[in-house]
C-alpha cells in the first residue's frame, strides 16, 4: 500500500517521503541508499506514517507536509491534529524545500 513518512534525520531535521512500499523504503533508507539527503544524516527514525489507497494520495500529502513549517510537523507528529490549523502560515509563505527544517 502508498504510504507518505517522515523520517528525523540524524542531525535533527526531517525528511518527507511516499512510497509503494514502506518496508522496503525504510531498509533504503536506514542503509544510506534512500535519498542523497538522507544518506549524509544517518541515523534515521521514521516518526510519521499514513497509509492511502493510491499512490496520488501518498504524493499530494507529501507535498502537502513538505510545504509545513517545522512546528507544523512535529505537531503532526505528535498527533496534535487540534492544533494543525493555528501553525498555518498565515502570510501565504511556506518552506518547501525537501528535507528542510
Amino acid at each position: 500500500m502508498p504510504h507518505v513518512y517522515m523520517l528525523r534525520c540524524g542531525d535533527g531535521s526531517y525528511y518527507v517521503g511516499s512510497t509503494r512500499n514502506l518496508d522496503i523504503r525504510m531498509d533504503q533508507h536506514v542503509s544510506g541508499r534512500g535519498a542523497v539527503y538522507t544518506s549524509t544524516r544517518l541515523p534515521v527514525v521514521l516518526v510519521f506514517a499514513e497509509e492511502y489507497e493510491r499512490v496520488d494520495e501518498a504524493y499530494a500529502r507529501e507535498k502537502q507536509i513538505q510545504g509545513w513549517s517545522r512546528a507544523k510537523r512535529e505537531a503532526l507528529i505528535a498527533g496534535d491534529f487540534a492544533g494543525l490549523p493555528m501553525l498555518s502560515h498565515t502570510d501565504g509563505q511556506s518552506d518547501t524545500r525537501r528535507g528542510a527544517n
